[in-house]
């Protein structure tokens, strides 16, 4: 929640809600949804993804899919935001038309399971023929900054009919570069800052998670002075 007002008072358009960012972002609660939509008025698009790892999905899974969009629906959100692809890397065009009619009439964006698909121009087609808005990508790289050629090829493909939008690793040291270098109109990022825990008690022999996760008694807050320094540089550019 504190993520998504810094968001909004840093000069965020919009708000991508997920949980298990060290996963690269799952469904998050619908508490969360509930108490974030109290606190802000810019448009707060969900994330679909009941697991982290691939985006080859069971039918038990594609059914906690649906049953998240409904809640997220009833509980306010603006839009949604998943992927689906199928075991040779294509768009899942039956799933993801299932899905898109659970959605509507909310935009949906196509996440980041673009950067895992065999021919990313194919893969274009496919999700402007079905109706997505807009699809988020690193150019099917590591991060935007690497992919930029391929985002900038997507977009002029695109020429409008979806809005292709840059994100992975966007920092206000490279966020021009990225810009300039996409023609992108939109870009996402977390803008994010390690903020100490509040524990003065602390247990240095216990982790939560796996060894890679992050550690307990440090919080990755979204940074209301990250995101305005970004919103100039962007506004600057466009």
């Amino acid at each position: 929640v504190e993520s998504a007002v810094n968001a909004e008072r840093g000069g965020a358009g919009r708000i991508e809600l997920c949980a298990g960012l060290v996963e690269g972002g799952t469904t998050p609660s619908m508490g969360l949804l509930q108490v974030v939509k109290q606190c802000v008025r810019v448009p707060v698009f969900v994330m679909i993804r009941p697991r982290g790892g691939d985006f080859l999905y069971s039918d038990r899974e594609v059914e906690v899919m649906k049953a998240d969009i409904r809640l997220a629906k009833l509980h306010g959100a603006d839009g949604l935001v998943f992927g689906a692809l199928t075991e040779d890397g294509r768009i899942d065009t039956e799933l993801c038309t299932a899905l898109l009619a659970v959605c509507r009439p909310l935009p949906v964006t196509f996440h980041r399971a673009f950067d895992m698909v065999h021919d990313p121009l194919v893969a274009l087609e496919t999700l402007i023929s079905l109706g997505f808005e807009r699809v988020l990508t690193s150019g099917c790289d590591s991060s935007a900054l690497e992919g930029l050629s391929l985002i900038k090829r997507l977009a002029e493909q695109a020429k409008g009919r979806i809005v292709v939008m840059p994100g992975g690793g966007i920092t206000e040291r490279n966020l021009q570069r990225i810009l300039e270098g996409s023609t992108a109109s939109e870009f996402h990022c977390s803008a994010r800052s390690a903020r100490d825990s509040g524990m003065k008690f602390r247990n240095p022999n216990v982790s939560m998670g796996a060894s890679f996760s992050a550690p307990e008694y440090s919080i990755k807050v979204a940074d209301v002075a990250k995101v305005r320094t970004l919103n100039a540089i962007a506004k600057n550019i466009l």
